[in-house]
């Protein structure tokens, strides 16, 4: 059964407020010039702020009248068996705790800052929103099938995590794991990275690690193209899983 965490908002220390300012401060000099139409806009909507550590409360009030969904307090990567439900339920699962100053650069469990900046901009898109809750109950269905359900995670992660969108003729990122990630975004626009246009069949049967920075990334079109791939994803599942 999962272990939500209230989010205890009192208890954010002069430090947690002093790393997410720091954070806030420094991805927002980038984002601009590096991360897709769709993201800036999220993040225009949700209005964060640099010298206030996001409050569940007043977010869930925001998200519930844009796209009808919610974050929910957890204390680190939950099990698929958990995931899965809750994405297919309109819920986000969202740590509350935040990185150390040593940590700026680079963590490998994703934290607060991870989440809010990196994943909530996008839950005021529909149609991105539309993608995630489908990934959420092809989840829900395949659970006891191990292979299917590793394929949902290869597609979780080179969208929704490491995604990038082509933007009049430009690589721009959405997925969440290199806009939160100042490290990342060096990474993902370097010479040396590999872009690999969107296509099912290799997105579901790729490989990643998750304990370093990436350096391969798949490139869709639009979100339209991602929601409507579902079709052909199910297909794929019931085939191999």
């Amino acid at each position: 059964m999962l272990a939500t965490q209230v989010q205890e908002y009192s208890k954010y220390t002069s430090e947690d407020t002093m790393v997410w300012k720091l954070l806030f401060e420094r991805q927002m000099k980038i984002l601009p010039s590096v991360a897709s139409k769709e993201y800036l806009e999220g993040l225009r909507v949700m209005n964060f702020k640099k010298q206030e550590v996001p409050n569940f409360k007043k977010i869930n009030q925001h998200l519930s009248t844009l796209t009808g969904w919610a974050v929910t307090g957890v204390t680190g990567i939950i099990d698929p068996i958990d995931f899965f439900p809750l994405l297919a339920n309109r819920k986000f699962p969202v740590t509350t705790w935040l990185r150390q100053p040593s940590q700026l650069d680079f963590i490998a469990e994703p934290d607060l800052f991870h989440d809010i900046m990196g994943h909530l901009p996008l839950l005021s898109n529909q149609v991105f929103c539309d993608f995630c809750q489908q990934i959420g109950a092809l989840g829900g269905e395949y659970l006891d099938r191990p292979k299917a359900v590793q394929m949902l995670g290869c597609l979780y992660w080179y969208t929704v995590e490491f995604g990038l969108i082509k933007s009049e003729g430009k690589e721009k990122i959405y997925g969440a794991g290199i806009l939160s990630s100042y490290g990342e975004i060096q990474s993902a626009l370097s010479e040396t990275s590999e872009y690999i246009p969107f296509d099912v069949e290799k997105i579901l049967n790729a490989e990643y690690n998750d304990s370093h920075i990436q350096h391969k990334y798949f490139v869709i079109e639009s979100f339209e193209q991602l929601y409507h791939a579902m079709d052909e994803i199910k297909i794929v599942l019931d085939r191999v899983a």
